[in-house]
């Protein structure tokens, strides 16, 4: 099974910066796609970034220019720089990752616990 765990998350004024980490864990076969999404309080959960194992990025209109999306393999582990943070960035992140646990197993997504992302004024 695939563990995620997010961190990093926390209280910050507009303006300011948080960088969150994805740590995973357990079996992992391979990885095709990363990304962070996003849910605040009564509104839908929403792809903020994603990452492909070819590297390519995409990044949600609101947040482009902002944002960046990272990883290092060799911790297992991704990243989102937050920079320039701004009220209506406040929400629930969440890891995600599209990834098989063996070859001969289907992909599928594995989402970690959420991290809150608090910004005000």
């Amino acid at each position: 099974q695939v563990q995620l765990v997010e961190s990093g998350g926390g209280l910050v004024q507009v303006g300011g910066s948080l960088r969150l980490s994805c740590a995973a864990s357990g079996t992992i076969f391979s990885i095709n796609t990363m990304a962070w999404e996003r849910q605040a309080p009564g509104k839908q959960r929403e792809l903020v970034a994603r990452l492909t194992s070819g590297n390519s990025t995409n990044y949600a209109d609101s947040v482009k220019g902002r944002f960046t999306i990272s990883r290092d393999n060799a911790k297992n582990t991704m990243y989102l720089q937050m920079n320039d943070l701004k009220p209506e960035d406040t929400a629930v992140y969440y890891c995600d990752v599209f990834a098989a646990i063996d070859p001969d197993s289907r992909f599928r997504d594995y989402w970690g616990q959420g991290t809150q992302v608090t910004v005000s004024s």
